[in-house]
């Protein structure tokens, strides 16, 4: 049975607004024009992420539009008192679209748990029915309304969570499709050098084995996609080395297809404003990939992307991170625009400058670091846009592994963001005497964190690849496992990537990695220097991140489903994999107590023992450390899994009982913010306004009413939901 409160947004969830009014206040005309036209594209983009999250958002979009652009919020609380709701009640109704919005779709972004609204089903009916939405249109608004209304409202076992089969909700796959058939698609994929990434794939039911592998393109016909091999779109015969017998393949194109015109029109738009030459060309190759459904594309325009260093306006746009596929090589589209914080990426300047220093003092031998390190442009940016489910306060892309390897990439971390949603309003979990303490450099030291991790995290470490002519990237006589001492007996072949090879597994293994390399290294004076940390408040800022770190480790628990045993959430399983491996490490370094809390409930308090970060943490973080890069660089799927799977261990992790501390972290959980984000107005006169909303959950719909404004995208969403119905049936 579900408890109704995990799948529910409480009434005072926060709203922060992500301001950005003084940073594009400070552009010019032209690169307000490139802003907005950016913008526009990733805003259209953003409507996919509703069909790649459950069947039924797609619907419950266009059902709250419906509603919101029939009249203003305060007329439709008139109303809702009229009907007979309460107070508490239509704050409800405005809350679920505040977090439908927010999430794009009714499944959070961050732990892919779905949420419900917290109003009985009857009255929010009678506000969707009665309003003037569904008064002009009362047939079109009653099939609409039960169309979506049961899976809106359904906890049935199978929908509670997104999962792949049996265990959950997804549609990045067709609702017959199951592990067996995400293997089989990887492998088909793999020999087809066909990346996953702006994929979805479908089963046909019934008869022989068939599937189609979908690619997001505004083009639809048959043809050829840009770079890929000739006769790509069609039907495959595949014979899976399982040996379970031969199955067809129907590779086709014109996923989202008119969504993706849109965006493609709004980029062209674009290029008009550009700042040079390579930021057209990246346009000219995002377009190509874009109208194509070309991956290789995409990544002509993410090298361009990389080339274009320190520009006002940033941006990146695509199929990018693959969090919420199930079997962790989809992308979900993302497309953002922010604009440069000079002062701050001052600072991430002088940490790419001393990069090489501080990679050498990661734990594992030099023949497992990159080459050479690729310099990569790194800045803070304030967000003027975020077309996804989620936001988060950094990030290092393109999520490429050749290029990343070997041409280079991009750090970005997003300043306005970070001060505006990572500010805790109430401390849980933390002693009295670190509360104050806690909450004073809570931001400056996960500033630390976050370039550490983004830049040195994921910016570090070598694949060992063999390429398509059998040779090497390292010296195969002489380099040894790091582990072992033997030589080296497994890397990447040809075709295959960091993603497809460690699949489900990559994201939140990644993740722990980048969070080891941000604590273990923010022990370096010279890193703390770097923030403007010296040595009277560093071991401060050091204290705080590795407590935070701690902390998060006891809050992921949250994303953790007993009945399913499985993480919903790659950082927080990330988290808590670094707190057990702080426990293991013994000798008081952390402890977690029961407590009675003062209001009378069962509390935990976890305690930091900060003499021993540096003789008991740093060795143990150092040690799993190294382990997680030599699995990673050898490809050795087998005993990366074997290690990460003990660690995110929940049900036989010893003591503390993690599971009995659950509940104690659900019952004291607080709600994750919401953003509301600004929107650009073309004025009459050619010129580019910024528009502004309250940070609240009615300020956060009018931000996506007036975002559209018109029914121009109805019947667009409404196609694409109705074609794709009968796959999730």
């Amino acid at each position: 049975m579900a408890n109704i409160s995990e799948h529910t947004l409480p009434n005072s969830t926060g709203v922060c607004l992500l301001d950005c009014t003084t940073a594009f206040n400070n552009l010019t005309d032209r690169e307000k024009l490139y802003a907005h036209y950016i913008s526009q594209a990733s805003w259209y983009g953003n409507l996919i992420v509703l069909v790649q999250t459950s069947p039924e958002s797609p619907g419950i979009f266009l059902l709250l539009q419906k509603v919101f652009r029939s009249q203003p919020i305060s007329e439709l609380e008139r109303l809702a008192t009229e009907l007979g709701l309460t107070n508490e009640e239509f704050e409800a109704f405005q809350v679920y679209a505040a977090g439908f919005y927010s999430n794009m779709g009714n499944y959070k972004s961050f732990g892919d748990t779905k949420f419900i609204p917290n109003l009985p089903k009857e009255k929010f009916e009678s506000l969707v029915l009665d309003c003037v939405g569904g008064k002009s249109d009362p047939e079109g608004m009653r099939v609409l309304w039960n169309a979506v209304s049961d899976r809106m409202y359904s906890l049935a076992d199978r929908q509670r969570e997104l999962a792949l089969g049996e265990k959950g909700t997804t549609t990045y796959f067709s609702s017959n499709c199951n592990v067996h058939d995400a293997e089989i698609a990887s492998e088909f994929m793999t020999a087809k050098d066909l990346s996953p990434y702006n994929t979805r794939l479908f089963k046909k039911t019934g008869g022989p084995v068939e599937y189609e592998v979908r690619l997001a393109s505004s083009e639809t016909s048959n043809g050829e996609v840009a770079g890929c091999a000739a006769g790509l779109l069609g039907t495959h015969q595949f014979t899976p080395k399982d040996g379970s017998g031969p199955v067809t393949f129907h590779v086709t194109r014109g996923d989202y297809s008119k969504l993706m015109a849109l965006m493609c029109q709004n980029l062209e738009k674009a290029k008009a404003s550009v700042a040079n030459e390579t930021e057209a060309q990246m346009l000219d190759e995002y377009i190509v990939s874009f109208t194509s459904g070309s991956i290789p594309a995409h990544k002509n325009g993410s090298r361009f992307w990389i080339r274009n260093k320190g520009p006002v306006v940033e941006t990146y746009i695509g199929f990018i991170e693959s969090y919420r596929d199930p079997s962790g090589v989809r992308g979900e589209f993302e497309g953002f625009v922010a604009v440069v914080n000079k002062e701050m990426s001052a600072k991430f300047g002088d940490l790419v400058d001393n990069a090489e220093h501080l990679l050498a003092l990661l734990p594992w031998p030099a023949a497992y670091e990159k080459d050479k390190f690729l310099r990569p442009d790194f800045t803070s940016l304030d967000v003027l846009t975020f077309g996804s489910s989620g936001i988060p306060a950094g990030i290092n892309i393109p999520n490429y592994d050749d290029i990343r390897q070997n041409e280079g990439f991009k750090n970005v971390s997003l300043g306005n963001v970070l001060t505006a949603g990572y500010k805790d309003t109430k401390i849980t979990f933390l002693a009295d005497s670190d509360k104050e303490l806690y909450t004073k450099l809570k931001v400056a030291s996960f500033e630390v964190q976050v370039g550490l991790h983004e830049l040195l995290g994921h910016g570090s470490g070598k694949l060992f690849i063999m390429d398509g002519n059998g040779k090497f990237n390292f010296d195969i006589d002489t380099v040894k496992h790091a582990e072992t001492g033997e030589k080296i007996s497994s890397w990447y072949n040809p075709g295959e990537t960091w993603d497809s090879k460690f699949t489900s597994l990559a994201s939140p293994y990644e993740e722990c990695r980048a969070e080891c390399v941000g604590i273990y290294l923010c022990l370096s004076t010279d890193a703390l220097r770097i923030f403007g940390h010296d040595d009277e408040d560093g071991d401060d800022i050091v204290y705080v991140n590795w407590l935070n770190m701690v902390r998060a480790g006891l809050l992921a628990l949250e994303f953790y489903s007993p009945e399913k045993q499985q993480w919903r959430q790659a950082h927080m399983n990330a988290r808590f994999v670094i707190l057990r491996v702080l426990l293991e490490a013994g000798d008081g370094l952390v402890k977690i107590d029961k407590i009675m809390g003062e209001d009378g409930n069962p509390d935990i308090v976890i305690t930091l023992e900060r003499s021993k970060i540096i003789p008991v943490g740093k060795p143990a973080i150092g040690n799993f450390l190294r382990k997680l890069q030599v699995y990673k660089t050898t490809a050795d799927v087998a005993g990366g899994r074997k290690m990460f799977e003990y660690y995110s261990d929940v049900h036989d992790a010893g003591e503390p009982h993690f599971l009995s501390l659950r509940e104690i972290v659900l019952a004291r959980k607080q709600q994750r913010k919401m953003f509301v984000q600004h929107n650009t107005v073309l004025q009459e006169d050619g010129s580019i306004a910024l528009k502004s909303y309250e940070q609240t959950p009615a300020g956060l719909i009018q931000s996506l009413v007036d975002r559209f404004p018109t029914t121009e995208v109805d019947p667009i969403l409404e196609e694409l939901w109705k074609k794709d119905k009968s796959h999730f049936e």
